[in-house]
């Protein structure tokens, strides 16, 4: 059995949704599942400027941790720097094959003829 706190406390009678589908399953009325996440995905344009702003705070971070570590304020340690400097380092990577690849695409769709 499992226990009450590993399993998700869902109700699936709320979210079913009448269908045109017949499933006919026990003379049932044909019933839908809702989707459980919500989309909250705006234009391209708020996306990639929230990855963008995600990014540069990345980038800023262990400076400022850096710097909260030389005052001794917070609880900031060298480990946390170190470990900012290792999140910075690899969104750098990720940003620059991210680029790469937008290049490559363009300079394949410009070789289309038309």
């Amino acid at each position: 059995m499992i226990e009450k706190k590993f399993a998700p406390n869902i109700n699936l009678f709320e979210r079913m949704q009448p269908t045109k589908l017949n499933t006919g399953i026990n003379g049932m009325q044909p019933m839908r599942l809702g989707r459980v996440e919500k989309l909250e995905t705006g234009d391209f344009k708020s996306v990639f400027s929230g990855l963008i702003e995600n990014f540069n705070q990345e980038l800023n971070a262990p400076d400022q941790l850096m710097k909260d570590v030389m005052e001794e304020n917070g609880n900031a340690d060298i480990h946390d720097v170190m470990t900012a400097v290792a999140k910075a380092e690899l969104g750098v990577t990720v940003a620059t094959n991210i680029t790469t690849k937008i290049i490559q695409a363009y300079d394949r769709i410009t070789q289309i003829q038309l």
